[in-house]
Order: structure tokens, then C-alpha cells, then sequence
């Protein structure tokens, strides 16, 4: 689109394609965490900001409890990226009355969470792209308010939302949006991608090759692209 607008555009890849690691250790990362390697371990990335957090935190909540009624071992990891947003979802599990849950809040680290985890359950955003070069299984999930979606969903020309399926171009991770967005169907596709090893086993090799298209020399190529653009040599 740039340069059909007759912008001049350099492509340096993305930073988080150098910065997290090809095939991340996800036994390793459990015994950092303290956690046992055989347990069922998931993520639930509910949002970072406050509004989606509103939408997603019981949501998210009600689909653990769903989840552990399948999986009475499971643990779930809830990173937090603000105290803001920590305490609304400590507010959030008291009035879900979900305090007995095994949720296990992190402050941060995000992408330990993910790498430690069986499937990732997680809002739309850049965190996709994060669990897509984390290699986790993962679904999607979001929620407005319905008149926010209809007036977004006028706007929207891509056939996807998810990151890691608008850079695929195809529907590699699935996606339950608004009023698919419910506990019973988030729970049941993330048992599914559990206990399919196939359809954990394709889409991680989805995500290898979206992380070697991405994986560029991103700080020499950003220099040489501004020092050309400055007329030095």
C-alpha cells in the first residue's frame, strides 16, 4: 500500500522475531516457573489494557473453571502487564467467586507464560504474534461492546483478526469473536488442540515458518535504511 502511494518502504522484520528464541524450551521455562512438567498448563491472556481485560477477565475465568472440570490437574497462568489491570482481575475472580480456581497471576512475563504452556487462550493483538513465535497452540477470542462491533465490523476488509492468520493469509488459529466468544466454545477448542498432537504439531510448524519470514537483520537493516534516508554512506 505504501508504495503504491508512492511511498519509498524498507522491510526490516519484526523485533520480536529476534528477540524470541527459534524453538523456545518449554521444560526448562516450567522449572523456572516452579511448575510440574507432566500437569496440563494454560495460558489465559485476557488483555493489557483495562477495557479489553472488562470484556475478557470473566470470560477467561469461566472458561478455566469449564476447562478444569476436564483437567482437575490443570494450572492456569494469568501474566498482568499492569497493577491496574491486576487488581480489576483479583476484583474480577472475587465476584466470579473463582478464588479456589488454580490460576497463578504473573506480574509480566507474558512470554514465559506462553512458552510453558500446553495451549494459550488469548485476546487479539500483538500477544497473537507473541504466542505464534512462541510456537504455543493458541486460540483467539474477543469481545466489544455491540455497538463498538458493528461499527468496526463495517470497517474490517480482512477475512481475519488474529495476527498470525492475517500474516499467513489463511485461517491457521481459530477464532471466536462476540457472540462466538462464549466459555463452553473457547473450552472446547482449546481441549481439542490438547488433545490432538496433529493439530498442535500443524500449527506450530505454521508458526516456524511465519517466524523465519520475519526474522530479519532488523537493527542493521533499520540503521542502513535511516542513514540512506540521511544521505550517509
Amino acid at each position: 500500500m505504501y508504495r503504491q502511494a508512492g511511498v519509498p518502504v524498507t522491510y526490516v522484520g519484526h523485533p520480536l522475531a529476534s528477540e524470541i528464541p527459534m524453538h523456545p524450551d518449554k521444560q526448562a521455562m516450567r522449572e523456572q516457573l516452579g511448575l510440574p512438567q507432566a500437569a496440563p498448563v494454560f495460558a489465559l491472556l485476557p488483555g493489557s489494557r483495562q477495557s479489553e481485560l472488562e470484556y475478557m477477565g470473566p470470560l477467561y475465568i469461566e472458561t478455566a473453571r469449564l476447562l478444569l472440570a476436564d483437567y482437575p490437574s490443570a494450572i492456569f497462568l494469568v501474566p498482568l502487564a499492569t497493577r491496574a489491570t491486576m487488581e480489576l482481575f483479583d476484583t474480577q475472580l472475587r465476584q466470579c467467586k473463582a478464588l479456589d480456581l488454580p490460576i497463578r497471576r504473573l506480574f509480566g512475563h507474558a512470554q514465559m507464560a506462553m512458552i510453558a504452556s500446553d495451549v494459550v487462550l488469548v485476546t487479539s493483538g500483538t500477544a497473537t504474534l507473541e504466542v505464534a513465535l512462541c510456537k504455543r497452540p493458541m486460540v483467539i477470542s474477543y469481545r466489544l461492546s455491540a455497538l463498538t462491533y458493528q461499527l468496526v465490523k463495517r470497517k474490517i476488509r480482512l477475512p481475519y483478526v488474529g495476527l498470525p492468520n492475517v500474516l499467513s493469509g489463511r485461517m491457521v488459529v481459530p477464532e471466536l469473536l462476540q457472540k462466538e466468544a462464549t466459555a463452553p466454545k473457547l473450552a472446547a477448542e482449546v481441549k481439542r488442540l490438547y488433545a490432538d498432537a496433529e493439530a498442535r504439531l500443524e500449527m506450530e510448524q505454521a508458526f516456524f515458518e511465519l517466524h523465519q519470514s520475519l526474522q530479519q537483520d532488523t537493527a542493521n537493516l533499520a540503521a542502513k535504511a535511516v542513514l540512506e534516508v540521511a544521505g550517509c554512506h
